[in-house]
C-alpha cells in the first residue's frame, strides 16, 4: 500500500484509503465479519455483482459534471482495473465492473489523482448528487445550479450525520420549472427559482421509487439559497434518529413521512435546529470555477450524408443559453461506451468545446459549449466514433439498468429488451425517433434503477408460471407514469404482466392505439383519460401462459434456457446488526470525536459522541433480544429496560444524556463534555455487560 500513501496529497482521503486497505486485510483473515465488512465496502463504492469474486465499482460523479482529465483517469482506470467498458447510471455516476477486491484501494488512490472519489456512492448514506445536465446552459434556468449542487456534495461528503443512516438518501437539483432533476421521486429535492430577486429554491421531500412509489412532499415552496444546507442537516438528522433500520423494506424516508406524517417531521426538523452549527450557509456561486469554451477556428469538413446530418441536427442539438454556442447531446445506447471512445472524445473536447462532458439522467453524454460553426467538425468527429445515432432524449432513446447482466437482484434481463425495442421503434414507428413525449424505461426488478414506474411506458424484470410449474421470464407493463414539472409527477400503473419475448408486442399495441386516437394528446394525459381497463381490456390476452413455445423461456440476449438466479441485494444498502463489534466501533465513535474536537469541528465531533452513545446501547439490548428499529426506539428501550430498572445507573435517563445534543448549541464546551458522557456510558455498559457474561457463565 506503500505506493498510494506517498502519493497523495490530501491526508483525509489517504486515511480514507488506508483504512479500506486494512480493513480487506482483516476480511480476509477472518477478523471482520463478511455482513460488517460489507457495510464498510459498500460506502466506499466496492459493490458486489452477480458473477461469484468480483466487484462492482461505482464512480462518483457529482451533477454528472465530468471534466476531460478526469474522463481519461477513469478511462486509464477502467482499463487497468476492469475491462475497459464504462457504464453510464440513472444517477449520473460511473460503473466498472469485474474488480479484483484487494486491488479496490489501488484504483481508488489513482482516481484520486485526478480528484475523483468513490466514497459514498453506495450504501447506507447520501448518495450521488444529480442535477440537471444542462445546468448553466439552460435558456430557461434563473441561474446555474452547479454550485448549489456542488457545495451539498461538500458538505454531506463524509459528514458523521449521514454515514450509517438506515437506508440510502437521494439528492437532485432542477434548474429550471421543467424539473428534469426529478424532484418528486428523491429523498430531497430543489428546484431554482428566483423571489423578490432572491436566489432560492422549492424544496420537496420524501420522494422515492422503489416497488412503492411515494411522490414528494412540498417542505417549502421557497426558501434562499443560504437556506438550503442547514435545511437539509435538520432532514437527515431526523432520518438518522427516526429512521427505520431493521426492516430494510421500510427503511427509506418515505416511509418515515407515511408514518408520522409532514407536520410532525416538521417539528421533529424544528427540534434539532439548536444542534445544527450553521443556521444560515451562505453558498459562494461567483466563486465557482465554471468550464470555459476554447477560442479556436471551425477547420473545413465535408458532409457525406447531409440528410443524417440534418436528422441528427433535429434532434441532438441543445440550444444554450451563451450566444454562438450550443450542447450536443450523445446518444449512449444503454448507458455503455468504451475506454478508447471516451479518451477519443476527452481529446475532442479540450481541443473545441469546454473540456467537459455531462452525463445524463437517461443514461446519455452532452457536451456543452460547441460554437455553432463548429457543429459539422463536431458531426464528423463524434461519427468516428459511432456517437451521431440521432434522437437523444426522444422516445427512441430507452433507458435501461444492468438488470442480470451483473445485478444480484436481477430478475429478467432489461438491456436485452431494451435493444429489442428500440429496434422495433425504430423499424416500425419512425417518427418517434423525434417525440420528446413519450419516455419509456425499463428495470430488472422492483427496486426501479431503471426508474420504470415513472415512465409513460414502463418495463419490470418478473417471472411467471406455467401450469406445468416451468418458470420464464416476464415484464410487467406499467403505464401512465410522467413528470409533470415544478416537482410533481404521476407513478405508473401496473396494467398486465406478459412473458419477456411479448413485450414488443405488447409495446406495438399501446403505441398503435396511442397513434390512432390520442389526437394529439400526450401519452400521460391520453392514459388518464382512457384509464388503466382500457389499456388492459387490449392487453390481456398477452398474459395467457398456457400456450408457451421454447423460445418463450429464453430471455432477450441469452441463448440459455431461463433460470431464475437472485443474490444478496446490496443497491439498497445492507441493514447490518453485529453485537460482536459494537464496543469496538463505539472506541472508533469516540476516537473520530476526540479528533473532531481538536480541529474545532465541534458539530462533528458532537454527533460522533451522539453515534457512540447510541451504538452503546444498541450493544446491550441486543444482548437481550431486544429490537433496535430506530435510533428514537434504542433510546426509549434502553430507558425503560436498564435504566428504569436500575440495572444500569445513569444519575439521569438516558433520554436525557443522549438528548442533550438537540438542546445545547454545538460549542466546544459542550463537545468536550458530551464526549465525556460517551466515554463514561461506554464504560458502564460494558461493566454491565461483562458482569452479566461473568453471571452466564456460573450458571452453566
Amino acid at each position: 500500500m506503500q505506493s498510494f500513501r506517498t502519493e497523495l496529497e490530501n491526508p483525509v482521503v489517504e486515511k480514507d484509503i488506508i483504512e479500506l486497505a486494512n480493513k480487506i486485510e482483516l476480511f480476509h483473515n477472518g477478523k471482520i465479519d463478511e455482513e460488517k465488512f460489507r457495510s464498510l465496502r459498500l460506502a466506499r463504492g466496492v459493490y458486489g455483482q452477480r458473477q461469484a469474486g468480483v466487484q462492482m465499482i461505482r464512480i462518483k460523479i457529482p451533477f454528472g459534471k465530468l471534466k476531460s482529465n478526469q474522463l481519461r483517469r477513469i478511462s486509464a482506470v477502467s482499463d487497468e482495473y476492469s475491462r475497459g467498458r464504462l457504464h453510464i447510471t440513472t444517477r449520473q455516476d460511473i460503473q466498472i465492473h469485474y474488480v479484483d477486491l484487494d486491488r479496490t484501494p489501488e484504483l481508488w488512490a489513482e482516481l484520486e489523482k485526478d480528484e475523483v472519489t468513490v466514497r459514498e456512492a453506495c450504501g447506507n448514506v447520501v448518495r450521488n448528487v444529480t442535477a440537471s445536465e444542462t445546468a448553466g446552459i439552460d435558456v430557461n434556468e434563473p441561474f446555474d445550479v452547479s454550485p448549489y449542487a456542488d457545495a451539498i456534495y461538500k458538505f454531506f461528503l463524509r459528514n458523521p450525520i449521514c454515514q450509517e443512516m438506515g437506508r440510502k438518501f437521494k439528492v437532485s437539483f432542477s434548474s429550471t420549472d421543467e424539473d428534469t432533476g426529478l424532484s418528486y421521486l428523491h429523498d430531497i429535492g430543489y428546484i431554482a427559482k428566483i423571489e423578490n430577486g432572491v436566489r432560492g429554491f422549492k424544496v420537496v421531500v420524501a420522494g422515492g421509487l422503489g416497488s412503492q412509489p411515494r411522490h414528494a412532499d412540498v417542505l417549502y415552496d421557497f426558501v434562499a439559497s443560504d437556506k438550503i444546507i442547514p435545511i437539509m442537516e435538520g432532514v437527515l438528522r431526523v432520518f438518522d434518529r427516526y429512521g427505520e433500520r431493521k426492516s430494510r423494506a421500510k427503511a427509506r424516508m418515505k416511509f418515515l413521512l407515511k408514518d408520522i406524517g409532514l407536520d410532525a417531521f416538521k417539528e421533529l426538523i424544528a427540534h434539532e435546529q439548536l444542534a445544527i452549527e450553521f443556521k444560515s450557509i451562505a453558498i459562494d456561486a461567483d466563486s465557482y470555477v465554471a468550464s470555459k469554451p476554447v477560442s479556436i477556428e471551425a477547420p473545413q469538413v465535408t458532409i457525406k450524408d447531409q440528410d443524417a446530418f440534418n436528422l441528427w441536427k433535429s434532434t441532438n442539438l441543445i440550444p444554450q443559453k451563451q450566444e454562438g454556442y450550443v450542447a450536443i447531446g450523445i446518444k449512449v445506447l444503454l448507458g455503455d461506451f468504451y475506454t478508447d471512445k471516451a479518451r477519443l472524445l476527452a481529446d475532442l473536447v479540450d481541443t473545441y468545446a469546454a473540456g467537459e462532458v455531462r452525463l445524463t439522467l437517461r443514461q446519455n453524454i452532452v457536451v456543452p459549449f460547441v460554437k455553432e460553426d463548429l457543429v459539422p467538425f463536431f458531426y464528423r468527429e463524434l461519427e468516428k466514433l459511432g456517437f451521431v445515432e440521432a434522437g437523444y432524449n426522444k422516445a427512441i432513446d430507452i433507458t435501461a439498468c444492468p438488470g442480470t447482466d451483473t445485478c444480484n437482484l436481477g430478475i429478467a434481463s432489461s438491456t436485452g429488451i431494451a435493444v429489442e425495442l428500440e429496434r422495433l421503434l425504430k423499424a416500425e414507428y419512425p417518427q418517434y425517433l423525434k417525440n420528446e413525449d413519450l419516455v419509456i424505461k425499463i428495470s430488472g426488478c422492483m427496486n426501479a434503477c431503471g426508474q420504470h414506474n415513472m415512465a409513460n411506458i414502463g418495463f419490470q424484470g418478473m417471472t411467471v408460471r406455467t401450469p406445468d410449474k416451468l418458470i420464464a421470464p416476464a415484464l410487467q407493463v406499467l403505464l401512465g407514469g410522467g413528470n409533470l414539472g415544478n416537482g410533481n409527477g404521476a407513478f405508473a400503473d401496473k396494467v398486465v404482466k406478459v412473458p419477456s419475448k411479448r413485450g414488443p408486442e405488447a409495446l406495438r399495441r399501446i403505441l398503435n392505439d396511442f397513434e390512432a386516437n390520442a389526437n394529439g394528446k400526450q401519452f400521460v394525459d391520453y392514459y388518464k383519460e382512457k384509464g388503466e381497463k382500457y389499456f388492459y381490456d387490449f392487453l390481456n390476452d398477452l398474459q395467457d401462459v398456457d400456450n408457451l413455445v421454447q423460445s418463450d423461456f429464453i430471455d432477450w440476449g441469452e441463448e440459455e434456457k431461463y433460470l431464475k438466479e437472485i443474490g444478496i441485494g446490496e443497491c439498497a444498502g445492507v441493514v447490518i446488526d453485529l453485537i460482536a463489534t459494537l464496543f469496538l466501533e463505539s472506541e472508533e465513535k469516540i476516537e473520530n470525536a476526540e479528533e473532531a474536537l481538536n480541529d474545532k469541528v465541534y458539530s462533528s465531533a458532537i454527533y460522533h459522541a451522539y453515534s457512540s452513545l447510541v451504538n452503546s446501547a444498541k450493544a446491550l439490548l441486543l444482548a437481550e433480544n431486544k429490537k433496535t428499529n430506530t435510533h428514537a426506539g434504542i433510546i426509549a428501550q434502553f430507558d425503560e429496560f436498564f435504566v428504569e430498572s436500575d440495572k444500569i445507573v445513569l444519575g439521569t435517563s438516558f433520554s436525557d444524556l443522549i438528548y442533550q445534543i438537540n438542546k445545547f448549541s454545538p460549542t466546544e464546551e459542550f463537545a468536550a463534555k458530551y464526549i465525556e458522557n460517551s466515554y463514561q456510558f461506554l464504560d458502564k455498559v460494558r461493566a454491565y455487560r461483562e458482569a452479566q457474561k461473568q453471571l452466564e457463565a456460573k450458571a452453566v
